[in-house]
């Protein structure tokens, strides 16, 4: 059946193309990613029987007018290491039609939604994470007013080249106030009011417990902004959701995320609090890692680029977290003594998360014990184990026109047992010092240095990476990372790694080796795990 609606789509699409050649737009990209394995016991990395393995993908778009359709080709020939192995094959697993007419907006096919901060419904894409949790099904919008939008789905959620067994069905709606009344069009302050309900069927064949095949959740949000001043927040409850995430307990869920920020004059603030209780919510309650996720918690912490600042990132916890960030970044103005000629930059953070202060039940039942309600917990009441604390600066300043550097100070405190189920809390400083240097208009060289200290887990590390750059077209780059500190001498390895690249128009190809080093990966604290590798890797990126 999916593969004659694939070539359904092909024929309406080449039935445009002809007939609407003026008119039509047909656009795309494409991704390849091989990477050859070499046995490395010092590291960790093993060899596989293919030698190698290639992830691929290419997105197909056509528009015309108020229509418009799209497919993926995804190919794992066979997925590269990290990725789950259920990837394997090659096929057309995304595909869709929409239609816009007046105000009303339809999808048929598969296709991404979120709901306000995606706390009951985000279904999205990640090629480097490999999470793709796709809906396939329906989603119409509708805009009945100005100011009013509407937004339904009813549909299944991908699983690798199949569909999970839970339905989804899902109401968002948001207002906009002033766009809603006109005496306020033209206010300073702007305001809009949201809500969502979402709910799962998922049928109970489980032989001990009897789970509700019905699973709501529901969700109020509000935005103000005034000049400079921006403030959101989100609340959602959940009923009794039992499931392998919370060992099959029947407590209802929530959460609640607030967001406040500044910005002006050189200025700018950001504060975040979050508490999230029991609020997985996956659309098959026996899946787990990224598989059918439905929700999605916003981070509570800094996402960073520098490798061992990564290395060990924080995750969110959907069965039970408190926390809260802070960002103050300051630029000092050009042509002051601290600003100098063109300006510094400074910007601390704070990020700090903890557990949720739970209550046994009664005397006899252990907190979390499945088949039970699993515990209280006080709303406003943090827990006493420590999660992640993570401390930082940065100062990044412009010596003149050739010369421009970022400095960067960390401290870390990463529960390892609560991140990765093994080890104790991690204590650690890092130090980051990057130093660009412009050799001519068309040339550049830019050095960084890395260093992380602790007693714990793997000991010290030191990086040091250089990259030359010829606009517009090519880069170079070598790196080392040395774990100097390791407890085993023997695994006191340099991870060395070169690439090189060509970049011309929207094409670009690079080509790398070396080594990889065991860790976790985190973008937006979702979460996969990399294994340790040593080889070559091609990575192709095309659009039209």
């Amino acid at each position: 059946m999916a593969k004659k609606i694939v070539l359904l789509f092909f024929m309406v699409s080449l039935s445009f193309s002809i007939y609407a050649q003026d008119q039509g737009r047909l656009s795309g990209n494409f991704q390849m990613d091989v990477q050859s394995y070499r046995a490395d016991s010092l590291i960790g990395a093993d060899a596989i029987p293919e030698k190698m393995a290639l992830n691929s993908y290419a997105n197909i778009r056509y528009e015309l007018g108020d229509f418009s359709a799209g497919l993926r080709f995804e190919g794992y020939m066979n997925a590269l290491q990290g990725f789950d192995p259920g990837y394997d094959g090659v096929g057309v697993p995304y595909f869709f039609a929409r239609y816009r007419f007046d105000d009303l907006d339809f999808t048929v096919g598969d296709f991404y939604e979120q709901f306000g901060s995606g706390i009951l419904l985000r279904t999205w894409e990640d090629k480097f994470l490999g999470v793709d949790n796709a809906m396939r099904g329906i989603r119409v919008k509708y805009h009945p007013f100005e100011g009013i939008s509407l937004t339904g789905v009813v549909g299944k959620q991908r699983l690798f080249w199949e569909y999970g067994p839970g339905l989804i069905r899902g109401l968002d709606g948001e207002l906009r106030i002033n766009d809603l009344i006109p005496a306020l069009k033209d206010k300073q302050t702007l305001l809009s009011l949201g809500g969502s309900f979402v709910s799962k069927y998922q049928a109970d064949d489980d032989p001990v417990y009897i789970l509700p095949e019905n699973v709501g959740a529901w969700a109020y949000r509000f935005n103000i902004t005034r000049g400079a001043l921006h403030l959101d927040s989100e609340y959602a409850g959940k009923i009794n959701d039992p499931s392998a995430d919370n060992n099959f307990i029947y407590k209802p869920g929530n959460s609640l995320i607030v967001n406040a920020s500044y910005a002006a004059s050189g200025l700018g603030m950001n504060f975040s609090v979050k508490r999230v209780d029991n609020m997985s919510f996956r659309s098959d309650r026996t899946e787990n890692l990224n598989k059918l996720m439905m929700g999605y918690l916003p981070p509570i912490s800094k996402n960073y680029t520098y490798s061992l600042m990564n290395l060990y990132p924080y995750s969110s916890q959907p069965t039970g977290e408190m926390g809260a960030q802070g960002e103050i970044s300051y630029n000092i103005r050009r042509g002051t003594k601290l600003g100098g000629k063109y300006g510094t930059q400074i910007t601390l953070n704070v990020s700090m998360v903890n557990s949720l202060d739970k209550t046994a039940l009664n005397d006899t039942t252990a907190i979390g014990a499945n088949g039970t309600l699993g515990y209280t917990s006080e709303f406003f009441k943090l827990g006493k184990e420590l999660y992640y604390r993570d401390y930082n600066v940065e100062i990044s300043r412009k010596l003149s026109k050739k010369w421009k550097f970022t400095g960067i100070y960390q401290h870390i405190a990463y529960n390892q047992m609560i991140m990765e189920g093994k080890g104790a809390v991690i204590n650690a400083d890092l130090a980051v010092l990057e130093v660009t240097w412009r050799l001519a208009p068309k040339q550049a060289l830019r050095v960084e240095t890395q260093g992380l200290w602790t007693k714990e887990d793997k000991g010290n590390w030191a990086m040091l990476l250089a990259e030359y750059s010829i606009s517009p077209h090519w880069f170079f780059s070598v790196s080392d990372q040395y774990n100097y500190g390791n407890p085993d001498e023997e695994k006191r390895v340099h991870y060395l790694f070169a690439s090189f690249g060509y970049v011309k128009n929207a094409n670009r190809i690079q080509l790398s080796y070396g080594k990889q080093r065991e860790g976790i990966l985190c973008v937006g604290g979702v979460c996969r795990n990399v294994p340790a590798m040593n080889g070559f890797t091609l990575s192709i990126t095309s659009s039209f």
